[in-house]
């Protein structure tokens, strides 16, 4: 068995602390203002979500040139990228601090957008979080293996670049018009597809749902979904310590754009505790680091580095 784990040699134990407790966690005294949910501000970064969503169509349109197009295509995939990690957010009750604009907002202005089945992902999810890398891990698929020879990983990546991977998640949710248990989902996911066409169609190109949304979302998306799920799990195993299960990677600016918005690439943190919010990751990624419990020895330097790591067997 392969593993991308670090060993135990390079996991200092030095908790509790005075803000961490024996697993990491926030005490509860500090955990109480992390937990704190800014409804004003998420309501302008969903918002904000949809104009970056929007924008590179209406620019492609209004440039009308075929470079605008081809650019808009390429941002579309990230558009992905930008709901479905609100998305999540909105999966954890993290987005808003009303349940009901919670779960409105997640699933009719997030979620079903991006063809995601907003309570079955919920569900889903949370067994995720409840036992990383477990018998039950519903994700085991994605991030089993690694490290694995770079001509298979390059083969996932070719498979999701060119609609074969866009394609396989398509027909599970076509064939769920046909079960009379999941038929109503799938409807309501294709009933918020249908109004995005047809806004589309009255921006004047009947074209462009098919190739500035549902080509993307197939292709680009596909890829960026990998290289951001395989940074967080790929490789690692189950175990009670988050640093064996959940990756550390260094944060940059590109990687932020286009891959792990709204601070989703402080992934350990968000395992070591799952009822923060975006918005406070970062603060407990810097205490987890000021007491030496994250170390640079396992820390990758960038997402190149780590995706090279995973591509080394």
């Amino acid at each position: 068995m392969t593993t991308m784990a670090p060993s135990g040699d390079v996991l200092p134990e030095v908790l509790p602390s005075g803000r961490l407790g024996e697993s990491a966690r926030p005490v509860p005294s500090w955990r109480e203002s992390l937990r704190r949910i800014p409804d004003g501000r998420n309501v302008v970064t969903v918002v904000g979500a949809w104009v970056q969503v929007l924008g590179p169509v209406a620019a492609a349109v209004a440039i009308d040139r075929w470079w605008a197009y081809a650019a808009a295509f390429l941002l579309m995939s990230r558009a992905f990228v930008l709901l479905s990690i609100l998305g999540h957010e909105a999966a954890h009750r993290l987005l808003f601090s009303a349940r009901r604009s919670n779960d409105l907002v997640g699933r009719w202005l997030l979620a079903y957008p991006a063809f995601v089945p907003f309570d079955l992902y919920r569900r889903s999810h949370m067994a995720h979080h409840r036992d990383e890398l477990g018998p039950n891990e519903p994700d085991i698929g994605l991030y089993a293996r690694y490290p694995i020879p770079r001509s298979s990983f390059r083969r996932k990546l070719t498979r999701d670049a060119f609609f074969v991977s866009g394609w396989k998640n398509l027909k599970i949710l076509l064939a769920a018009l046909g079960k009379p248990s999941s038929r109503a989902l799938a409807l309501r996911i294709l009933s918020v597809q249908a109004v995005i066409a047809v806004v589309f169609g009255a921006v004047g190109h009947w074209w462009l749902y098919l190739a500035l949304w549902l080509a993307p979302y197939m292709t680009g998306w596909r890829v960026l979904n990998r290289l951001r799920a395989v940074a967080e799990h790929g490789g690692m195993v189950r175990s009670v310590d988050k640093r064996r299960t959940t990756h550390v990677v260094r944060q940059h600016p590109l990687a932020r754009f286009w891959m792990v918005p709204y601070n989703t690439g402080w992934h350990l943190a968000h395992h070591v505790d799952s009822g923060i919010p975006f918005r406070n990751l970062p603060a407990l990624h810097d205490e987890l680091v000021a007491t030496g419990w994250v170390t640079p020895d396992i820390e990758y330097p960038s997402y190149v580095a780590l995706w090279r790591a995973l591509a080394s067997g």
